[in-house]
């Protein structure tokens, strides 16, 4: 057997940007540690 409801309208609290001003993320954070990354899939030390 299936019961059938309504679904909320409702969308949920917002947490995007609930730590706004708490942490600092550097401008090249996707290229941190490129070379080391690389090295470990080509086995260059």
């Amino acid at each position: 057997m299936v019961k059938v409801v309504s679904i909320d309208p409702t969308p949920p609290s917002q947490r995007i940007g609930f730590m706004e001003g708490e942490i600092d993320v550097p401008d090249d954070f996707d290229a941190m540690f490129s070379a080391e990354i690389q090295a470990m899939f080509t086995s260059e030390k």
